[in-house]
């Protein structure tokens, strides 16, 4: 055995190295990714493993004339080859667990994982819906269901509202798209549309919490037991994925409730064997501490999270941001004559030159009279309107390049002379006394329409309040809205104009306001209902200019521009709604006559077909009956497939715009 291994590697070395880097690192194997891509039944590597003689001999197996390749000892082989050279046992000089003929440790499979991974869930969206059972369809036993769950839907209602108003459309030419429905449906009525086309993401999902620790005031249902949200989350993010383009981002706002199982399984979703696209973790201050009371034992929290995952980190590019900070008391040196040639130069401190520009004989004698405060803003106004005049001295270390170096060390002993490095593809070095002189110039930027200092934005944000938000956009939910600011930061730092940004927890529709605002493309998903709040409505006033809050005034808003509002085609969804909202068992008694039945504008139910209908009893009440109902209906069936959309008694209710518009949106021809 241990006169073996060492052939089998040179082999396997020998094979892969037609793959590039993709196997081999420094001369050494790559043993994880050779793994995942066996384990994945990679046409291409199998099948170069399989022309080798060696190979083919020692690891497939010939049964009924076809070849089966024997992962299992492959993979031993590849695990266990430190032991092999050395021993001819492995168990040598270990001991532990083992499983399979393997320990743990060895095996990169072993996770603590969380029940139900394996399933889609449809998923209760609001409060109104935590009565009823979450419905899990296992994907490889209910495939067929899921295929039919996830297939492309109907859309209906469709409208286009622009500076002239509302308008019925039957065509779609890639504007800005919002829809009512089930996000989970919506997502992969997208996917082939706009499978990899998403520049960016931005989502703030409902929140796993224990109820009783906090108010809940939003409609969303943030009270998903958490292996029940892991699965509601993973269904969205991995279709996500796929909607992203190459140098697309995902950033998702979390609190503390969930931070870490959702940031785990962003790992696992967005991760690839040996490259790590995450981003960063971003804290964002969202109140302060108030009152004497406090919910929970323990300090105030004060902050959330946002967790950013590229779609593939190499091509995604980050929009560098700056924020507003105060006046820098080093840029203390003033060019009094700045214009002239560098050699005439006349530096003076600030401290000096100040206080005689107002009369004063001193810096003392200016404190004395109007304060320290005063001296310090006095600097700080001056240095701004004299930013290119204004500098401080940096130290120049050894790693600053050998021009400038030499520079530093000629300026040392020559104290009285300023120095100047031009440079083509970089700014001009200035030396002076040994160090760079560096002008303050470059840290003041325009933001905002304001020129001010500023420094590069961190990963902790304090500048985005979210006190005075409550009616921005015209909505007023107490709860659960997010600062215009804090989207616009988002928006900018991971897309440029014309890019699409998609929210599929579209809320309030802030991310679609301001995208709209700073001209981005977007598309935006809300299933709830929040009446005269609804993301729509908001969007209006966005377009008709009468939106003048949030970031309005700030990037000058004026209205323009249209989207299109279309909402999935209710089928079972209709029913399910109208059963959540019955108040009593008469109530329910007419939903289920006309799930059984039908009527004039809306097609029977599909249900269950395990479900034996003679069992129904209505005397074990209202409560007890509607759960029952909701479990009978086809969870796979909420809304109608474009598939049926030519069946006859579904063509009948439809519009002949909202038909023509899904051939127009689907590619197909009328």
């Amino acid at each position: 055995m241990a006169k073996i291994q060492p052939k089998v590697f040179d082999k396997i070395i020998e094979i892969v190295e037609s793959f590039g880097e993709k196997y081999i690192a420094e001369g050494g194997l790559k043993r994880t990714a050779l793994v995942n891509d066996l384990r994945n039944y990679d046409e291409t590597l199998i099948s170069a493993l399989m022309k080798d003689d060696y190979i083919n001999e020692h690891y497939f197996k010939k049964i009924a004339e076809k070849d089966i390749f024997l992962f299992d000892q492959f993979v031993d082989m590849l695990q266990y080859r430190d032991y092999w050279e050395t021993s001819y046992t492995k168990y040598e000089n270990q001991i532990g667990f083992n499983s399979g003929g393997k320990y743990l440790s060895e095996q990169q499979d072993v996770v603590l994982d969380f029940p139900f991974k394996d399933g889609f869930l449809s998923a209760a969206m609001s409060k109104e819906d935590i009565g009823y059972d979450e419905s899990f369809f296992n994907e490889v036993i209910e495939k067929d269901e899921i295929d039919v769950m996830l297939d492309k839907k109907i859309l209906i209602n469709v409208t286009k509202f622009d500076e002239h108003g509302e308008q019925t459309v039957s065509d779609f030419n890639d504007e800005n798209l919002v829809i009512k429905g089930n996000n989970l449906l919506a997502l992969h009525t997208l996917k082939e549309k706009y499978r990899g086309r998403i520049k960016l993401v931005y989502i703030d999902p409902p929140y796993y919490f224990e109820a009783k620790k906090k108010e809940d005031t939003f409609k969303y249902n943030s009270n998903f037991k958490l292996s029940t949200w892991l699965v509601f989350m993973k269904n969205r993010l991995e279709v996500a994925k796929e909607l992203l383009s190459e140098d697309g981002a995902i950033f998702v706002q979390i609190s503390d409730d969930g931070v870490a199982e959702l940031h785990r399984l962003m790992k696992d979703i967005f991760n690839e064997p040996g490259k790590n696209n995450f981003i960063n973790k971003i804290t964002v201050k969202t109140k302060s501490p108030s009152g004497f009371a406090s919910v929970n034992a323990g300090v105030f929290e004060t902050a959330e999270y946002i967790i950013g995952f590229a779609k593939d980190k190499p091509n995604w590019t980050y929009n560098p941001q700056f924020v507003e900070t105060s006046y820098d008391s080093n840029y203390k040196y003033y060019v009094k004559n700045k214009q002239d040639d560098i050699s005439q130069w006349e530096i003076v401190s600030l401290n000096d030159y100040l206080p005689t520009l107002f009369g004063y004989e001193n810096k003392q004698a200016f404190v004395d009279e109007l304060g320290k405060d005063v001296l310090e803003k006095k600097m700080s106004d001056f240095a701004l309107e004299n930013a290119d005049s204004v500098f401080r001295y940096t130290a120049i270390g050894n790693d600053a390049g050998q021009e400038i170096v030499s520079m530093r060390n000629i300026s040392k002993g020559d104290k009285d002379t300023i120095y100047k490095i031009q440079r083509e593809t970089h700014y001009d070095v200035i030396v002076h006394n040994g160090q760079e002189i560096a002008f303050y110039s470059k840290k003041v930027r325009e933001i905002d329409g304001k020129k001010v200092p500023s420094i590069q934005l961190s990963n902790i944000w304090m500048d985005t309040p979210y006190e005075g938000i409550a009616k921005e956009g015209g909505v007023t939910l107490k709860g659960g809205k997010k600062p215009e600011k804090l989207i616009r930061r988002i928006i900018e730092m991971a897309s440029n104009k014309g890019d699409i940004v998609l929210d599929f927890f579209g809320g309030s529709g802030t991310t679609a306001a301001v995208a709209h605002k700073v001209e981005r493309k977007y598309i935006t998903i809300e299933q709830l209902d929040y009446e005269e709040n609804s993301p729509w409505n908001r969007l209006k006033d966005v377009v008709s200019g009468e939106d003048q809050s949030g970031i309005s005034k700030i990037v000058k808003w004026n209205g323009g521009g249209s989207f299109v509002y279309t909402e999935l085609f209710p089928k079972n969804i209709g029913y399910l709604i109208d059963i959540i909202k019955a108040n009593s068992i008469s109530e329910l008694k007419v939903v289920y006559d006309r799930m059984i039945q039908g009527s004039d504008t809306q097609e029977k139910a599909d249900i269950d077909f395990r479900a034996d209908l003679t069992k129904i009893d209505w005397s074990r009440g209202t409560e007890e009956n509607r759960k029952l109902l909701i479990k009978i209906i086809e969870k796979n069936q909420l809304y109608y497939n474009l598939s049926e959309i030519d069946d006859s008694n579904v063509r009948e209710l439809i519009s002949d715009s909202d038909y023509e518009f899904n051939k127009s949106f689907y590619g197909e021809e009328a």
